[in-house]
C-alpha cells in the first residue's frame, strides 16, 4: 500500500535548476528512508540523494555534492530534491524510492537495490 508519486523533471539548459518532489502515503513516513535515484539510457541505476525523515540525516552520492540537495515537509510527507548548476549528465530518469529504516543500511544507503517501493519516475533532460 506505500506509494510515491514523484514530480517537477522538465527539460533544461545547462546550469539550470529544477525541484523535483515525491509525495508519500499509505505508510508511517518518518520511519522509512526515502531516497532519489537516476537511471540514464546504457547506464546503471545510481542512488543520488537520501534523506530519513525521523531524523532529517541526509546522504549524497558524490557527484552530485554541492549542487543537489534533499529536503521534505514531514507535514505534507513529501520530499525534495532541489537541483542546481545541472550538468549534462545529469539527464536521466529519476525515481522517487523507500524502505523501511527500522535498521539502519550503512554503506547500502545509496544502493537501490534495497528498495522496494518505488514510483513512476520523471524525466530530466540537461542540454549544452
Amino acid at each position: 500500500q506505500v506509494q510515491l508519486v514523484e514530480s517537477g523533471g522538465g527539460s533544461v539548459q545547462a546550469g539550470g535548476s529544477l525541484r523535483l518532489s515525491c509525495a508519500a502515503s499509505g505508510y508511517t513516513y518518518s520511519m522509512y528512508y526515502i531516497g532519489w535515484f537516476r537511471q540514464a539510457p546504457g547506464k546503471e541505476r545510481e542512488g543520488v540523494a537520501v534523506i530519513y525523515p525521523g531524523s532529517g540525516a541526509t546522504y549524497y552520492a558524490d557527484s552530485v555534492k554541492g549542487r543537489f540537495t534533499i529536503s521534505q515537509d514531514k507535514a505534507k510527507n513529501t520530499a525534495y530534491l532541489q537541483m542546481n548548476s545541472l550538468k549534462p549528465e545529469d539527464t536521466a530518469m529519476y525515481y522517487c524510492a523507500a524502505v523501511d529504516g527500522a535498521y539502519g543500511l550503512g554503506t547500502e544507503i545509496l544502493n537501490w537495490q534495497r528498495y522496494n517501493y518505488w514510483g513512476q519516475g520523471t524525466q530530466v533532460t540537461v542540454s549544452s
